[in-house]
């Protein structure tokens, strides 16, 4: 593939794929779980990221190769560990799209109710298919563009929300958002990272596009580290304002937020009906249009590496000669968005299902990633920097493993049968004579 992409352009992708202004859309669930200590639920949430950054950092340095977790496990630990890594992360990538699509397109049906949820899947699927065919750089731009308008978005809402609570509207300033001693549990607390988390996902994207740098391994994961410290500050104060400005906190906390609008009622208590529309529709095309464009392209990108070492069917390994993009895997990856997409929408618990598969998924393939630093540099390469090779992952290994046994009960159920049908296709792999082999670069880099 073609390597076109500098620091900027890694950097706004991590960006893009996560969304400044993610938890507007799961701030009610994230405060809900929380007990109301929403900001404290990201803060654990990025520094549980930080780790698993690090581990990152240090496999793309050993393996420089599209495919993430799935290349760094398979050739860190075991090809078969990293087919099952890449399988559990596949329930991530390929899902996450579908769930970015139904977001935004509940969200724009509840603006502009003339048009169906099914037909605002059809747009935004077949916009970003588009897009994506034109090539890296083409979506590198529309996204750079949205990510600006994303920003002044949240930049309006900060503001806005700081002058409202000076004025005395809310619940005036306070630490209970960060922390409050009346509800605070450790597994209250990890329980809402389960979901906070979904906001981080994207930031591990970066590392699909490692044939596609211009900067080399080391600016993969400096990439990274930047996108995610950014992203999570963000995160932070955003949700610190909005959970200060919530009308009602306790029948929040009780009841849920099922049609998802705490967050933009907060925006109307700070602003007025205008900044509620505004930031309701900024959520809608960051999700529908700029996250899950880059979530096609990452998806794609796992899609190929896997069928370019003949787990998945070659014809997934197909790179269009004039754009150079695997143009028949971000076709199944639009199919499968659209599919999924519109089958969910059927159901009530529809957003809640995808969103709990898709963090078990990533969480899951996290987990591996960590084993895969220790076993490659530790046990295999005699490595003796015991803190970036035994020490970091071990505490990211911790964090995440204490997240995943707090999580909601049907996605651990789900994401073990996933995991289960994962085994099934990998022994059918080895009982019909096509064992899976990495191909690609070797730990040098080389062809």
């Amino acid at each position: 593939m073609r390597r076109s992409l500098g620091f900027a352009d890694l950097v706004f992708y991590g960006l893009i794929f996560m969304v400044p202004i993610a938890p507007m859309g799961i701030f009610g669930s994230v405060f809900e779980g929380a007990g109301g200590m929403v900001a404290l639920a990201y803060v654990v949430g990025m520094i549980a990221l930080v780790f698993t950054a690090a581990s990152y950092a240090q496999m793309v340095r050993a393996f420089p190769l599209a495919g993430s977790v799935y290349n760094y496990a398979g050739r860190g630990i075991a090809t078969p560990v990293g087919f099952l890594a890449g399988w559990a992360i596949l329930l991530d990538y390929v899902l996450v799209p579908s769930l970015l699509y139904l977001v935004a397109a509940v969200a724009m049906h509840s603006t502009v109710s003339a048009v169906p949820v099914w037909l605002w899947l059809v747009i935004f699927v077949l916009f970003n298919t588009v897009v994506n065919y034109q090539g890296i750089k083409m979506t590198a731009l529309i996204t750079r563009v949205m990510l600006v308008g994303e920003l002044i978005v949240l930049a309006i809402f900060i503001v806005v929300a700081i002058v409202a609570l000076a004025d005395g509207k809310g619940h005036g300033w306070s630490w209970t958002p960060i922390y409050n001693s009346d509800t605070f549990t450790w597994s209250l607390v990890f329980g809402a990272v389960s979901i906070a988390v979904l906001s981080f996902l994207g930031f591990d994207g970066i590392s699909m596009l490692a044939e596609e740098n211009t900067g080399g391994a080391n600016q993969i994961g400096r990439a990274m580290a930047a996108a995610l410290g950014v992203a999570g500050l963000l995160f932070i104060a955003q949700t610190w304002l909005a959970a200060l400005l919530v009308p009602n906190p306790a029948d929040l906390i009780a009841n849920g937020d099922p049609e998802g609008t705490a967050f933009y009622d907060a925006a109307r208590v700070a602003g007025g009906g205008w900044l509620a529309t505004l930031t309701a529709v900024a959520t809608a095309i960051a999700w529908g249009v700029a996250n899950s464009m880059v979530a096609q392209v990452a998806t794609s990108r796992l899609l190929y590496a896997m069928a370019r070492d003949g787990q998945l069917p070659k014809l997934l390994a197909r790179i269009s000669a004039k754009n150079r993009v695997p143009t028949n895997a971000l076709t199944l990856t639009a199919v499968l968005s659209l599919g999924i997409g519109l089958w969910m929408a059927w159901r009530d618990d529809g957003i809640s299902l995808l969103s709990s598969l898709v963090n078990f998924g990533a969480l899951t393939a996290f987990l591996v990633l960590h084993v895969a630093v220790f076993w490659h540099f530790i046990i295999r390469k005699r490595s003796r920097d015991w803190i970036r090779h035994l020490l970091l992952p071990l505490i990211g290994f911790a964090i995440l493993a204490y997240v995943v046994i707090n999580a909601n009960v049907a996605a651990q159920r789900l994401g073990f049968i996933w995991l289960g049908i994962g085994v099934i296709v990998l022994i059918v792999l080895y009982s019909t004579g096509r064992r899976p082999e990495l191909s690609g670069l070797n730990e040098e880099g080389q062809a």
